[in-house]
């Protein structure tokens, strides 16, 4: 659905093929990282998707039972993430909702905005020749078969993915794990225990090993690891036990996962392109490691269909997608199962990774591609947003600005088309005429004069002078910037662009 709502955004014509009527009984992801916000917001969901308070964090407790001894609070990142900063590196703060509450809200505004959604549908074949993708699909409920001939196709149809098996994609990483079973309860009565700041909580009783955390709408989920089937009189005392205390409560679903990590070879073949879990399978964490990974893949993809699609751009810009998000996909990974949630379920050792905190993963990651201009050599593949000064390859720096339309920030001004800040008018001259000879709309802020701002702060942020210009891709990720000024502005511009757009 993230997929159609970016492609319907930036005004892509296509078709979403999704085999059931609607979301799923069990609410699965839970927890939208800040830049996941950031993206639901530039395509207008801001008001619609609520935030968590300022400062709010996941955090988890060992337990005996939900109402009986609670012991140590645990970490997922040891360390507990990078130190405090006193300045904001986003506006947003995470969103805590359901997944079966977002996915309606994700329908409605793709909808709105020209997405094609055949719900109750199936894709049953595919193939790719040198023009396009022919997708046959079927309606489950009458069984009628057509056609649909595409220029591409984005397979994001989970972990099992038909789509990666047909193309011969193989996976790699620590693999299948255990299989976990787990149990969707509705107990109100249990709420108030979230008062005290804790969201999840390990049941450590005796034998029993369990998890247990609530969707905050009365709704909880506990899982098991136990690898025993227990039907619905079994679940019940196992249920109570872990609340430990005569709740009423009513049981609306069980189900399955699989723990493991797999990330795929390949994210493309020829007009084919992998997002989501048919990429890369990684277990649910408190990181958003998991959906969020997903939802940054098919924003990465979005803006490049978009110029291709239209003509702007030659298909070479596409193999950028497989070069930046595959070692995104291997870093989360790694960094997944490098943490104590997951290390301790490894049958083998693993490479020691240096953990990253939790901001630096999601909102300081190195994109490197050719689509990126002089991301050199040296960079770590993340780090905290402080830590940069907008080095190509690296979201462009959140800072706030005062235009002649009121307070906005930087990232109300990237996202949509490229972006360029520059002091200096020689730049933004050039700007509008590499723009007008290119075709390719160019949103040029002059620093200073259109867009005030503490000139030192931008200095620092972006990494260039006075003289310096940064040019911000669709996406939001910094492309390419010259630190001083340059012999012939519009030379240099027009080139970094050709190369940034794989222009025709």
């Amino acid at each position: 659905m993230s997929a159609s709502l970016f492609l319907a955004w930036r005004g892509v014509p296509h078709i979403v093929i999704e085999k059931h009527e609607g979301s799923a009984l069990h609410p699965r992801a839970m927890g939208f990282t800040e830049r996941t916000m950031e993206y639901f917001t530039a395509v207008g969901l801001g008001g619609q998707v609520p935030q968590v308070a300022p400062g709010t964090r996941l955090r988890r407790a060992v337990v005996e039972s939900l109402a009986g001894h609670w012991g140590r609070e645990t970490l997922w990142t040891p360390d507990g993430g990078a130190p405090a900063r006193g300045d904001l590196v986003t506006p947003h703060t995470g969103a805590a909702i359901p997944q079966d509450k977002l996915e309606p809200i994700l329908r409605a505004r793709a909808a709105a905005l020209g997405s094609q959604l055949l719900q109750g549908t199936e894709l049953t074949s595919f193939e790719q020749d040198e023009d396009g993708v022919t997708a046959v699909v079927r309606s489950r409920q009458t069984g009628e078969e057509r056609a649909i001939r595409a220029d591409y196709l984005v397979a994001a149809d989970g972990a099992s993915s038909g789509i990666r098996e047909a193309l011969g994609i193989a996976r790699e990483g620590v693999g299948h794990l255990r299989t976990v079973h787990s149990v969707l309860f509705r107990c109100p009565e249990a709420d108030p225990f979230l008062e005290c700041g804790f969201q999840q909580f390990e049941i450590e009783q005796g034998e029993v090993r369990a998890f247990l955390t609530s969707y905050g709408d009365g709704r909880w989920v506990l899982m098991r690891t136990d690898g025993q089937e227990l039907d619905e009189l079994q679940l019940a005392p196992f249920i109570r036990s872990c609340l430990g205390k005569d709740f009423a409560f009513d049981i609306i679903t069980t189900g399955r996962w699989e723990m493991a990590g797999r990330v795929a070879t390949k994210y493309s073949m020829g007009r084919v392109f992998l997002a989501g879990d048919a990429a890369h399978q990684l277990p649910p964490t408190r990181g958003g490691f998991g959906a969020n990974t997903g939802i940054d893949d098919v924003w990465n993809l979005s803006w490049k269909l978009a110029m291709v699609i239209d003509g702007t751009s030659s298909p070479a810009l596409l193999e950028t997608y497989d070069a930046e998000r595959r070692p995104i996909g291997w870093l989360r990974h790694q960094q997944t199962f490098a943490r104590p949630d997951y290390a301790k379920w490894l049958k083998g050792p693993m490479e020691p990774q240096p953990l990253m905190g939790d901001v630096a993963m999601e909102l300081g990651q190195l994109h490197r591609s050719a689509a990126v201009i002089g991301a050199s050599d040296d960079l770590p593949p993340a780090a905290h947003p402080f830590d940069w000064a907008g080095q190509p390859g690296v979201r462009a720096p959140y800072l706030e600005m005062t235009t002649s339309a009121g307070s906005m920030s930087t990232l109300d001004l990237v996202g949509k088309q490229f972006t360029l800040f520059a002091e200096a008018s020689v730049w933004i001259e050039a700007t509008a005429r590499v723009s007008a000879s290119s075709n390719v709309p160019i949103l040029a802020v002059h620093v200073g004069r259109d867009a005030q701002a503490n000139l030192d702060e931008v200095h620092q942020r972006f990494g260039m002078t006075s003289a310096g210009a940064c040019l911000v891709r669709p996406d939001g990720i910094v492309g390419w910037r010259s630190v001083g000024g340059v012999p012939d502005a519009e030379a240099a511009l027009r080139t970094a662009l050709h190369k940034l757009a794989s222009l025709r």
